[in-house]
């Protein structure tokens, strides 16, 4: 399938900082990256694509939303993510979403679902396995990979790292992006689980305040009650923001969160 160029925005002006550095020591001689992609029309659909230098039999892919409060976030700061994992033979896609004010939870689901759907269509063009589709978020980008992967059944298996799967708006700005109430209700990924939901690999860190561990183990709860194969972590000393920076490179003798991911896309129904 032929690379579509993607509508980019401004890129945004910004004195360099810890993520340019953590980028930057991102793996390059074994990643081969195709940017400016586009699943839709408009500056926040665009995608960039990681995978492997070389490709050897069909690759798992990883769909992988960042987060940001669903208020910010741009998919170049994803480098180490996309790259980490490529690097050890896994396809990886990373989108933009359009972001509060523009859309509400609505919007995001809606960019998510396309992403996930170009993926699909795009990977066997590039050496990737459509059958062995893995979501992956981190923050508000979780909660967008849980309410996909628990909608469906064509994805073989959910990573959410410090998601907010059970949670009530706390600011003006949450409160707009989703509805009150039983609609709520309606839209929280603790309320969605079934029998037939995809294997998930839920991790947060134990030092964590801004989303609280408990979202995740409430989600492994209802996944395990469920019968839905669940591997749950809690990384000791790790707070919100780390539990994904220990799949960078300088990181990664945090936590083995790297390798929990790895491990898990590998055999996604080997979950525990």
């Amino acid at each position: 399938m032929s690379a579509t160029a993607a509508t980019l925005a401004p890129a945004r002006p910004r004195l360099p900082g810890a993520i340019d550095l953590i980028n930057a020591l991102a793996p390059r001689r074994r990643v081969r990256v195709i940017g400016g992609l586009a699943y839709g029309a408009g500056p926040r659909r665009g995608v960039d694509l990681y995978l492997p230098a070389v490709v050897e039999g069909a690759l798992p892919v990883v769909v992988f939303y960042y987060g940001g409060g669903w208020e910010e976030g741009e998919r170049r700061d994803y480098r180490f993510v996309g790259a980490a994992l490529a690097a050890r033979g896994v396809m990886v896609a990373v989108p933009d979403y359009r972001l509060h004010p523009e859309v509400g939870h609505e919007g995001f689901l809606e960019d998510g679902a396309a992403a996930l759907a170009w993926a699909r269509g795009y990977a066997p063009g590039c050496g990737g396995d459509p059958g062995r589709i893995v979501l992956m978020g981190h923050s508000a980008g979780a909660y967008i990979a849980a309410m996909l992967a628990l909608g469906r059944t064509d994805v073989a298996g959910l990573i959410g790292l410090a998601g907010p799967y059970d949670f009530t708006p706390d600011t003006p700005a949450r409160r707009a992006m989703f509805p009150e109430g039983d609609a709520l209700a309606a839209v929280m990924p603790v309320n969605l689980v079934h029998p037939g939901a995809p294997p998930a690999l839920l991790a947060t860190g134990k030092r964590d305040r801004t989303v609280l561990p408990r979202n995740s183990i409430r989600l492994a709860e209802r996944l395990r009650a469920a019968g839905v194969p669940v591997a749950e972590r809690q990384y000791r000393g790790l707070g919100h923001k780390l539990v994904l920076g220990a799949l960078a490179r300088p990181l990664q003798v945090a936590a083995p969160v790297l390798a929990d991911c790895l491990r898990f896309i590998g055999d996604p129904g080997a979950a525990s």
